[in-house]
């Protein structure tokens, strides 16, 4: 067996994971991390209320199961290492690094990600409205991870102060230091949800 890398392969593999959703049903070589068919499995995840079925390394992050298999790309990669909250996700409820959380951990778990918090274009979330009114990011891509965050710790309840606000947000890093606008986007979505 032939197990080169080419340019015709890897031009193939990109075609597959540009899809919308790569479904298991639908699956080719290219919708597989590993070469070793044994170190995959089948993944059944319920994201946004909706049924995705993936085949995935057995060792995928669910990060890089939303972003490269289900092509749900709002959730960023930042760090990979769970220190800067870029990939923040909702796991039934809770938030959750999901470079940290494996895929196949997942299973039977409702993942919320940014695509999936509003209820329609037209009506963003409490916190995505208030983000844009108070120009809570610069280059906007911590912007995610920030807004699944401050919606669930004000779920938590954990937004009756800034330095409260501050404290809950920190584990989630903007570069470009956009902190004072965050906390006062959070302070309204809070005292308006």
């Amino acid at each position: 067996m032939d197990t080169s890398i080419t340019r015709r392969g890897v031009m193939a593999g990109g075609a597959a994971l540009s899809s919308p959703l790569a479904r298991a049903d639908e699956a080719s070589p290219a919708l597989v991390h590993s070469r070793d068919a044994a170190a995959t499995t089948p993944v059944t995840l319920r994201v946004n209320g909706e049924t995705v079925r993936l085949i995935v390394d057995h060792r995928t992050s669910l990060l890089d199961a939303l972003r490269e298999y289900a092509g749900l790309t709002g959730t960023k990669k930042g760090c990979d290492r769970g220190a800067c909250g870029a990939c923040t996700v909702h796991l039934d409820g809770r938030r959750v690094v999901s470079c940290l959380t494996l895929a196949s951990r997942c299973q039977g778990k409702a993942i919320t990600t940014i695509e999936g918090l509003a209820t329609s274009p037209a009506h963003p979330h409490p916190v995505q409205a208030a983000f844009m009114q108070h120009d809570a990011f610069q280059c906007g891509y911590c912007t995610p991870g920030q807004i699944m965050s401050a919606a669930a710790l004000i779920k938590e309840g954990h937004a009756g102060s800034d330095d409260q606000i501050r404290e809950w947000m920190s584990g989630n890093i903007c570069r470009c230091g956009a902190y004072p606008n965050i906390v006062a986007a959070v302070r309204q979505a809070a005292r308006e949800g």
